[in-house]
């Protein structure tokens, strides 16, 4: 997801609050819940302005862009809400005590610079994508402390379960099914409320072009990849499937009309098989697949067979920034 030198231990801080205005734009502390970032494909690449590659190309950024200088006549912008982990917030979404200003907001950029419209690119103007992870209940020795230890599923209860680590037992969440759903489903309401939060904090500025805070009026992606914590074999799968599938609830109840993955083939089989009709509400979901090193390329990878039995609607291309092709 990030340059190896941006690579840093579990952790959540205490994230950025925009004093002024009084909005609280990230979580609480605690250990994290997911791997440390290393090199992934999705915000490799580094700054750089310039006009779009072409009328229909977008771009998309994240954390490692923050204080760049972007691309300044995109087709469409997406934009990366988490710290590269799926319980942190990139300090640079929205304005936050470090970027406190409407400008320097990498939503505010994808909604006031991109130049494209539905009719010409099949894509809106702003769209978000969201990082994914099930680090189940410990990570390493210690457990993880955002993970459920209750909470109504699908898949029934979350319960808790009693793990001895180093002589010490600890309460917490199950590894299972029901609580993989759950964690997933509070990571994506989070993530509406970041939204929501972030897009406040830009119109309290009265910026030249409004930002709409409603989530719903956003295209939502699912950053997909094996970077992040995983669990692994048929019962960590299933567990994984359960994660992605309450992301998706949380979503949904919220009202957002458009919910894809980005990620590869090998990849999604790894984390999350094969997808049929037993993976639910991730059965049929839009795909954009990154890999291409130019647009020749991504224009092939239109082709590519879906890997959810959806339909490929974006490719990526990698460059001085991260160049998207809508299908």
């Amino acid at each position: 997801m990030v340059d190896a030198a941006l690579a840093r231990r579990l952790g959540r801080g205490l994230c950025a609050v925009l004093g002024a205005l009084g909005l609280v734009l990230a979580g609480a502390g605690g250990p994290a819940s997911a791997a440390p970032r290393v090199p992934g494909p999705h915000g490799r690449g580094g700054g750089g302005g310039g006009t779009a590659v072409t009328a229909k190309a977008g771009n998309d950024v994240s954390y490692p862009q923050c204080a760049k200088t972007l691309p300044s006549a995109p087709a469409f912008g997406i934009v990366g809400l988490n710290d590269g982990l799926a319980n942190d917030l990139n300090p640079c979404f929205g304005p936050s005590s470090t970027y406190p200003n409407y400008a320097q907001s990498e939503l505010y950029w994808a909604v006031a610079k991109s130049t494209g419209s539905a009719s010409t690119t099949g894509q809106p103007k702003a769209s978000v994508y969201v990082n994914t992870g099930d680090p189940g209940n410990f990570s390493g020795r210690t457990p993880v402390a955002d993970w459920p230890t209750s909470g109504t599923t699908p898949y029934g209860p979350c319960t808790t379960t009693m793990v001895t680590s180093r002589g010490r037992t600890y309460t917490v969440g199950a590894d299972s099914d029901a609580c993989a759903w759950e964690y997933g489903d509070e990571r994506a309401a989070q993530d509406l409320q970041w939204l929501s939060a972030a897009a406040s904090a830009i119109d309290a500025q009265s910026p030249p072009v409004s930002v709409t805070r409603e989530p719903s009026s956003y295209p939502w992606w699912f950053d997909v990849e094996t970077s992040n914590s995983w669990q692994s074999g048929t019962a960590g799968i299933a567990m994984n499937v359960a994660d992605l599938q309450g992301m998706v609830a949380a979503l949904k109840g919220a009202s957002i009309g458009s919910v894809g993955v980005y990620s590869t083939a090998s990849q999604w089989s790894q984390i999350a098989g094969s997808t049929t009709s037993a993976s639910g509400s991730l059965d049929g979901l839009p795909d954009w697949i990154p890999g291409a090193s130019s647009l020749t390329a991504a224009k092939a990878n239109c082709s590519l067979a879906s890997f959810t039995a959806g339909t490929v609607v974006l490719t990526q291309w990698t460059g001085t920034v991260d160049n998207d092709h809508a299908c």
